[in-house]
């Protein structure tokens, strides 16, 4: 059975909004859908996750729920005749005290009235993603007086990024600090937080999260020029369950001729240091409109997945566009067809590194057996908080990893892992001697091994007990297991 090992990130919106919606995309492949706090209100999110669960119930599947932070973009207000045409040369001004909804082709309003504290004489604004540039002449008592470098069309509400990056903006909204509560009550299994200067950033969020009785991994959103520095990424990382490579606004602050180098750095330094990562944006965005990817996008896939993200993720291509399930079939294709890569399954993650927990030996023995002893085709970890399959899933690997887990919210977590399969296990109900043969029965039935195949079992002593994992066990198929 050919298993994918790449997670699919699936945006929710009004394409993906009915039940019936929802059920196509999961069936195509979604492991994660996530709710874009940017749009609708609290009780809209709330009946969506609701809706989800019930949908994956239906289809049969388990499904993570991430809720993504707006964060504090940078914004232009609104013009009276809701778009301007900017010509090369003019001069154009951003005006924090000026009427929101009453921008001109000379001025227009902010959303940040502090931009202009951030700025000095010649730094570049970028506008729309990059497609107007502006120099800034001067500020006067945050009035920023620029030149437009590139002009073209302007239209209301677009995000605003300082070249290099640097804006002084905090991670943390007063709304992304009330959503973050309505995250923890619809239980949404990771909350994504945007625009990320430093780990102080996450230490706060997860502050907040734990005032909330809330168990949900935290994911660091990765778009800032200033996020980058070997430093700055490492604390950001080590404060978080996983990093998102937010490609969109990463690129405009940092240039598209640097993205690509960057991206594999944040992938490659997140896995070392035992986290999860998820690659984002435009990953199949002709697929709004279109029934097939480019060329482009496949490989463009296909490098992340060879990278060894553990996720990719789908914006406006599920939350829009003309064809969500057709699009996450499309993706699992091109996911399955890179991890047949040999590449995929090498690693030297770990080699020269010491190990300092029980776990995280059994964790990383266990894959070295998977890819080195002839015959193995499963590993089962027997799971309470899906640490140790987390812990293996940083192995590249083409040995399936099942959490065998008999907790809900462990098996919405591992749905994230690459390589992590979650499968309803309670060994609670099982006699000490027959949790083995048993959980292995189960695998043989789903036709994931046979007679005479070997798989790898790892577990605390006592299943029932609570406790870390401490035993690997190695099994043939068929014979007596114990």
């Amino acid at each position: 059975m050919n298993l994918r090992r790449t997670k699919i990130v699936a945006t929710l919106g009004p394409a993906t909004s009915s039940p019936e919606a929802l059920e196509s995309i999961i069936a195509a492949g979604t492991d994660v859908v996530r709710l874009n706090f940017s749009h609708g209100s609290a009780e809209d999110h709330k009946q969506r996750a609701q809706t989800v669960l019930e949908a994956a119930a239906k289809v049969g599947r388990h499904v993570a729920i991430l809720a993504d932070l707006q964060g504090p973009k940078v914004r232009i207000a609104r013009f009276i005749n809701n778009k301007v045409q900017l010509t090369n040369g003019q001069n154009f001004i951003l005006d924090p005290g000026m009427d929101l909804e009453a921008g001109t082709e000379q001025a227009v309003g902010l959303d940040f009235p502090e931009l202009g504290k951030d700025l000095h004489q010649d730094d570049i604004l970028l506008l729309d993603d990059g497609r107007i540039v502006l120099k800034v002449v001067r500020v006067e008592q945050n009035t920023v007086h620029t030149t437009v470098e590139v002009g073209g069309p302007l239209s209301n509400n677009k995000g605003i990024n300082l070249q290099g990056g640097g804006l002084s903006a905090p991670a943390l909204t007063d709304k992304d600090r009330a959503d973050l509560i309505t995250a923890a009550e619809i239980g949404a299994d990771y909350i994504a937080i945007s625009f990320v200067r430093n780990a102080g950033d996450m230490n706060e969020a997860r502050a907040l999260l734990e005032k909330a009785n809330s168990n949900a991994g935290l994911i660091a959103k990765i778009e800032r020029a200033e996020a980058i520095e070997t430093e700055t990424l490492k604390g950001i990382i080590l404060a978080s369950e996983g990093i998102m490579v937010a490609r969109g606004d990463l690129a405009v602050e940092i240039g598209d001729a640097m993205l690509v180098g960057v991206q594999k750095d944040i992938i490659k330094h997140t896995r070392k240091l035992n986290r999860i990562v998820i690659t984002a944006t435009q990953m199949m965005e002709s697929m709004i409109t279109s029934p097939m990817p480019t060329r482009a996008e496949v490989s463009d896939v296909a490098n992340a997945v060879m990278d060894g993200t553990d996720a990719v993720m789908l914006s406006a291509e599920t939350a829009v566009g003309d064809y969500p399930a057709q699009t996450v079939e499309a993706m699992a294709r091109v996911c399955l067809g890179a991890e047949q890569h040999r590449n995929a399954h090498k690693s030297s993650h770990r080699l020269d590194i010491a190990v300092h927990s029980i776990y995280e030996s059994v964790a990383l023995s266990a894959m070295y057996a998977a890819n080195h002893l002839d015959g193995v085709k499963a590993i089962i970890c027997m799971t309470q908080r899906g640490k140790t399959p987390l812990l293996m899933s940083r192995i590249s690997s083409g040995i399936p990893i099942f959490a065998f887990t008999s907790h809900a919210e462990t098996q919405r977590r591992v749905c994230l892992y690459r390589g992590v399969i979650t499968h309803p296990f309670d060994s609670k109900v099982i006699e000490n001697d027959q949790v083995n043969h048993v959980a292995v029965e189960q695998l043989k039935k789903l036709g994931i091994v046979t007679d005479g195949d070997i798989v790898l079992i790892s577990k605390g002593d006592y299943v029932k007990a609570h406790g870390g994992t401490n035993t690997l066990k190695v099994v043939r198929v068929g014979d007596l297991i114990q």
